[in-house]
């Protein structure tokens, strides 16, 4: 696996594993109908921006990594009560 493969697979640096796997299984699923896979895209979509907006909050407020890890995600979603996309 390459070592940008390997970035895109780490949970520390990517919060929507779950999303981007659901997609992909269900485009596999759907012989590559994306009609088929909407809501998928739409979670991965909005995990994403949830994700950015949070990224931006720590670096303008100076903490690094602006990527919280994947401990730390899970402390923001239990503060906030769950996932919110």
């Amino acid at each position: 696996m390459s070592r940008k493969q390997q970035r895109f697979r780490d949970d520390d640096t990517n919060p929507c594993i779950l999303e981007t796997d659901a997609s992909r299984k269900c485009m596999d699923d759907n012989n590559y109908n994306k009609d088929m896979c909407t809501i998928h895209f739409l979670k991965y979509k909005s995990c994403r921006k949830f994700w950015h907006g949070i990224m931006i909050q720590r670096r303008q407020s100076g903490i690094q990594p602006a990527m919280p890890t994947a401990e730390e995600r899970m402390e923001i979603l239990e503060s906030i009560g769950g996932i919110p996309y």
